[in-house]
């Protein structure tokens, strides 16, 4: 007997909710939880640090073969601590900057085929959550439940402008939704792994919804997957 562990994919644009609905849903099933966008974010900033710059593609795929990354339980709860060579880098790779980075050397094709195999391995018992923007579709195309989360360019910029008056950090409205409508076209028009919903993936649009709503209609999802015997036990 093998047993093929489930996995529940959540992608979207940024500002979608991805992120914190995917952290609360592999709260409540007690799985693992695999922040895909995270492991760009560490990525660009690696690539900072060794003053790679982000159109080196061949520099960028040796980087991302060797990348010393590790994700650690919070201490005080919530999202998991992230180091990049034994140093911790949770609050530096979650700026705009950092997230501008990441998106263009996620358009690199050979830094998506480097971390690939990285993303896969975080596949362990008892299951996996994870969010990203080609979770369903290239990372885990088998996965036993995939959700598509989606939100007005404005809806999305309102809310990353909240989070960040509430850090203390001076922002533009207009330039948040500029700068998500250029992070919307490269992610939706790159060559490799472009941003797009599975073909089996179930819509949500969270325009109106609050977090809770989101990971309540996930549940009830999961519900009639688990109802169906989807999650199983393979032979």
């Amino acid at each position: 007997m093998t047993r093929k562990e489930p996995v529940i994919t959540i992608d979207g644009a940024s500002g979608t909710g991805k992120g914190v609905v995917g952290q609360l849903v592999a709260q409540k099933l007690g799985w693992n939880l695999l922040d895909s966008g995270a492991l760009y974010r560490v990525l660009a900033l690696a690539a900072q640090k060794h003053g790679v710059s982000l159109e080196n593609e061949p520099a960028l795929q040796v980087l991302a073969e060797h990348l010393d990354v590790q994700f650690k339980a919070s201490q005080v709860g919530g999202m998991p601590d992230v180091l990049l060579e034994g140093l911790e880098v949770t609050d530096d790779i979650r700026t705009e900057k950092m997230g501008n980075a990441a998106s263009k050397v996620g358009a690199l094709p050979s830094v998506r085929t480097a971390l690939l195999s990285r993303q896969r391995a975080f596949l362990e018992s008892p299951g996996l959550v994870t969010d990203g923007r080609d979770m369903g579709t290239v990372v885990f195309p088998d996965a036993d439940l995939k959700i598509f989360l989606v939100a007005s360019a404005d809806e999305r910029a309102r809310r990353r402008f909240s989070q960040l008056k509430e850090k203390g950090i001076d922002v533009n409205l207009s330039d948040l939704i500029k700068e998500l409508g250029e992070r919307d076209k490269r992610d939706q028009e790159r060559a490799v792994a472009p941003l797009k919903a599975a073909i089996d993936a179930i819509r949500i649009d969270t325009d109106h919804l609050e977090i809770q709503q989101v990971v309540e209609r996930i549940m009830e999802e999961y519900k009639k997957k688990e109802h169906k015997n989807v999650f199983s036990i393979a032979q």
